[in-house]
C-alpha cells in the first residue's frame, strides 16, 4: 500500500524508466533454425567453444603490458573486476594469470589444453575462488552482450515444448553426413579467428525428440527441424544454466548422479522404463554447466568415483549419465587446491591418470608490498570505519609484515629481509639493480607458497576495529598488538619456530614503522616549500659547478669563489654518503638532471627519492631546535613551544592524513623516541 504522498508510485515510474526493454526482447530472441544458420554465416563467433568463449570473454575487458625488472609483463583487466566494480578485483599476480590467460588460448585454439582439467594449486586465501568466482560472473556478463552471444535449441512437438536439457549448440541438430556441406558453406565467409566446428552428438533427451521424428517422417530431415526453435541463451549460476559449481561433501553422502544426473523415479511410471530420456533429470553439474564453466572447490578432495567422471569428461569431453550412452560436452573445467591436498595425489600411485590429464598452475600469495596494502584497502577503502578513523600507515603495518613471512631469507649476505620486500616493491637500493631482483626471485622457487595469509590479517584489522571501541582512531600499534597476539591461537600455524619467527617479523616491522613516523614528523616540521627549495637549488648549482670543476659567483660579493665543500657534504652525510663516494653521487645527480632535460621533464626537488631524503633531514637538523619535540613529554609546554607544535599537527593533519587523534599520538610517539636519546636517521 503506498503511503499518503505517493511514494511508491513514483518509484514504480523511476524503475520504469530505469528498463531497458530493447535489450530484455535481444536476450530473449527466438526464430527458427534456419533463422539461426542465418545468424551463424554473419556472426560465427556465436557457435564459439567454452573455452573459446571464456578466453574472449577476458580479452573484451582490454589489457596492458608493462615492465618489471626488465620483464615484460600483461595485465589484464578483467581480473580488476570491472563486473563488480572492484570488488572481487585480484592483486600482484600478474604472472599467475597470464599463465592461466596462455592455457586458455591454447585451448580456444585447439591445441590440446583445452582436454585437461585446470588445476589452481596454492595456500589457503590466496585467491584461488576469487580468480574462478570472476571467470564465472565474467561469463555470465558476457553472455549478456551482443559480442558474447549464444543460443539453444527447443524442440516443439505436440507432446509440448521441450527446452533441451544441456543447453545444446542447435548446430549438432545437422546429421553428421550433412555436417561437412554446411561448415563449408560456413566458412566460406568466415573473417573470424576460429573456424565454425559441429562437435559431438545431441545429448539423450533431443536425441530421442530427434529419432522419434525422422521416424514419423519417414527420414525427412527438413520435416524435423520445422519442430526446432532456437533461442538466445543467457548463462547464469543462479539458474544453474551454464555454469556450475561442485562442493565435496562427506563421503558417505557423496553420490556421483550429482555430476551426471539422476533417475526422475516419478516419471518412470509414466514412461515406462528407467531407461527412457524423459523420466531422467540431466540436472548434475556437469550436465547444466554444458557451453560454459564447472567449478570443482576443493577438487581433489572428492571422491575416487568423482574424479574418474572427471578423466573422461575432461579427455573426451563425455560424461555418462546413468543408463545412457556416453554424452558429449562442451565446458571449462576448473577446480582448486591447497598444498597438502596436491601432495596427497602426488603420493597416490591410483591417479596418474588425473594428474596426466591435469594443469596445475600456481597461485602463491602476493610477494609486493603494494599489491598486498591494495588487498586491504579494498576492504577498509574508506579511512573512517564504524565511525573511527585508521591513522596513517595503520594498513601498511599489517601489509608489511604479511608479504614478511612470505618471503624466503635471502641468500645475500648484505641484505636483510626487509630490503628484499623493498627491492620487490620497486624501490632503487644502493648496491642493488633489477637484475638482482631476477636473480632473488630465481633462487626463491616457492616464495609465496607459505606464510601468513591476507585472510588473517583482515580478521585481525576487524578485531581491532570492533575491539578499540573506546578509541577513535585505529593507529598501527593496535594493530601490530592484534596480529601477535593471534598468533598465539592461529589454527594453521602448528610449528613454534614459524610462530617465534612471525613474531620476530613483527619487530622489524615495528623499526620500520619508527623510521616512516619519524619522517613525516620530520617532514611536517620542514614544511616550509620556500626554504628547502632554496636549499636544493644552493646545493645543485654547487654540486654542478664541481663536477664542472668551475667556480660560483657570490651574489653578494660579486667574486668568483670555490663551490661550497662544507655545504655539501652537510646535505650528503645525512644519507650516508662517505667521503670516497661524494663524486659518484654527484655525478649521478648531475646525470639523472640531463636524464630529466632529455625527455623534456624539468628537475625538482623532490624529484630523485635519495637527494630529497638528504635535503629534508638537513633543513630538519637546521630547524629542529626551534621546535623542542621532547617537551611534548613534558607536563609543563609554554605558549611559544605549543603554538609551534600546533602548526606540526595541523600540517600532519592537512598532508599526511592523520586525525586529531592519532596526529598527537604519533607527536607523542616520535617525542618519545628523543627522550630516549634517538636521533632522527632514514635508511
Amino acid at each position: 500500500m503506498a503511503n499518503a504522498n505517493g511514494y511508491g508510485h513514483e518509484w514504480i515510474a523511476m524503475i520504469r524508466d530505469m528498463q531497458d526493454l530493447r535489450a530484455f526482447r535481444e536476450q530473449h530472441w527466438e526464430g527458427s533454425f534456419a533463422d539461426y544458420l542465418d545468424i551463424v554465416r554473419r556472426n560465427p563467433r556465436v557457435a564459439r567453444t567454452a573455452y573459446q568463449r571464456v578466453y574472449d570473454m577476458i580479452m573484451s575487458y582490454g589489457y596492458e603490458t608493462y615492465t618489471e625488472n626488465r620483464e615484460e609483463l600483461i595485465r589484464y583487466h578483467f581480473f580488476s573486476d570491472p563486473m563488480g566494480n572492484g570488488e572481487d578485483a585480484v592483486f600482484g599476480l600478474d604472472r599467475p594469470l597470464m599463465e592461466l590467460v596462455q592455457i586458455l588460448k591454447s585451448a580456444a585454439k585447439g591445441y590440446g589444453t583445452e582436454r585437461r582439467v585446470l588445476l589452481l594449486h596454492g595456500p589457503v586465501g590466496s585467491a584461488k575462488s576469487t580468480i574462478v568466482r570472476l571467470l564465472k560472473k565474467g561469463l555470465e556478463a558476457y553472455s549478456a552482450t551482443d559480442e558474447g552471444a549464444l543460443y539453444t535449441l527447443v524442440w516443439e512437438t505436440d507432446e509440448g515444448r521441450m527446452e533441451c536439457p544441456m543447453h545444446e549448440e542447435p548446430l549438432r541438430v545437422i546429421p553428421p553426413a550433412f555436417r561437412r556441406k554446411i561448415l563449408d558453406e560456413l566458412n566460406a565467409h568466415n573473417d573470424s579467428e576460429y573456424r565454425v566446428s559441429i562437435e559431438g552428438d545431441l545429448c539423450p533427451a533431443c536425441r530421442y525428440v530427434f529419432r522419434t521424428l525422422m521416424e514419423t517422417y519417414d527420414g525427412d530431415w527438413t520435416r524435423v527441424i520445422e519442430h526446432v526453435r532456437v533461442r538466445r541463451l543467457i548463462l547464469s549460476e543462479q539458474d544453474r544454466i551454464g555454469i556450475g559449481t561442485f562442493q565435496p561433501k562427506d563421503e558417505k553422502n557423496q553420490d556421483s548422479t550429482e555430476l551426471t544426473g539422476d533417475i526422475n523415479y516419478r516419471k518412470i511410471a509414466e514412461y515406462g522404463s528407467d531407461s527412457d530420456p524423459r523420466a531422467f533429470n540431466f540436472d548434475g553439474e556437469l550436465n547444466i554447466a554444458n557451453r560454459g564453466i564447472v567449478e570443482f572447490i576443493e577438487l581433489l578432495k572428492l571422491d575416487v568415483a568423482f574424479l574418474y567422471d572427471l578423466l573422461t569428461a575432461s579427455q573426451e569431453h563425455k560424461i555418462k549419465p546413468k543408463k545412457f550412452a556416453q554424452t558429449d560436452i562442451d565446458e571449462v573445467i576448473i577446480g582448486h587446491t591447497n598444498e597438502p591436498e596436491y601432495r596427497k595425489l602426488l603420493a597416490n600411485e591410483y591417479m596418474e591418470a588425473l594428474r596426466d590429464r591435469t594443469v596445475k598452475i600456481d597461485i602463491p600469495y602476493v610477494t609486493r608490498f603494494r599489491d598486498e596494502v591494495k588487498i586491504y584497502e579494498r576492504d577498509f577503502n574508506d579511512r573512517t570505519v564504524l565511525g573511527k578513523h585508521i591513522a596513517p600507515h595503520t594498513l601498511e603495518v599489517a601489509a608489511m609484515w604479511a608479504v614478511l613471512t612470505r618471503l624466503e631469507e635471502p641468500k645475500h649476505a648484505n641484505l636483510t629481509l626487509m630490503q628484499k620486500l623493498k627491492l620487490y616493491d620497486g624501490r632503487m637500493l644502493p648496491g642493488f639493480t633489477e637484475d638482482t631482483v631476477r636473480e632473488l626471485k630465481a633462487q626463491a622457487g616457492q616464495e609465496g607458497m607459505q606464510g601468513i595469509s591476507p585472510r588473517y590479517v583482515q580478521d585481525k584489522l576487524s578485531n581491532a576495529l570492533v575491539a578499540h571501541g573506546a578509541v577513535g582512531c585505529l593507529n598501527p600499534f593496535v594493530v601490530m598488538r592484534e596480529l601477535e597476539e593471534g598468533l598465539k591461537h592461529h589454527s594453521l600455524i602448528t610449528n613454534e619456530r614459524d610462530r617465534e619467527r612471525y613474531a620476530m617479523l613483527l619487530n622489524d616491522v615495528r623499526k620500520e614503522y619508527d623510521e616512516i613516523v619519524k619522517n613525516e614528523v620530520q617532514r611536517a616540521i620542514t614544511a616550509d616549500e620556500s626554504a628547502i627549495q632554496r636549499l636544493a637549488a644552493n646545493y645543485i648549482d654547487n654540486v654542478k659547478a664541481y663536477t664542472q670543476r668551475e667556480k660560483l659567483r657570490n651574489p653578494f660579493t660579486g667574486r668568483d669563489e670555490e663551490p661550497d665543500e662544507r655545504l655539501m657534504r652537510s646535505i650528503e652525510e645525512k644519507i650516508e654518503i662517505p667521503e670516497s663516494r661524494k663524486d659518484d653521487f654527484r655525478r649521478e645527480i648531475m646525470n639523472y638532471i640531463g636524464a630529466l632535460a632529455i625527455e623534456g621533464r624539468r628537475f625538482q626537488w623532490d624529484s630523485n627519492e635519495r637527494l630529497r631524503k638528504a635535503l629534508e633531514l638537513k633543513l630538519f637538523e637546521d630547524q629542529k631546535d626551534s621546535i623542542k619535540l621532547t617537551s611534548l613529554v613534558s607536563s609543563v609546554i609554554d605558549a611559544e613551544t605549543q603554538e609551534k607544535i600546533d602548526v606540526v599537527k595541523a600540517r600532519l593533519i592537512k598532508n599526511f592524513g592523520y586525525c586529531e587523534i592519532c596526529a598527537t599520538d604519533v607527536l607523542n610517539y616520535v617525542a618519545s623516541i628523543f627522550a630516549r636519546g634517538d636521533v632522527m636517521a632514514t635508511r
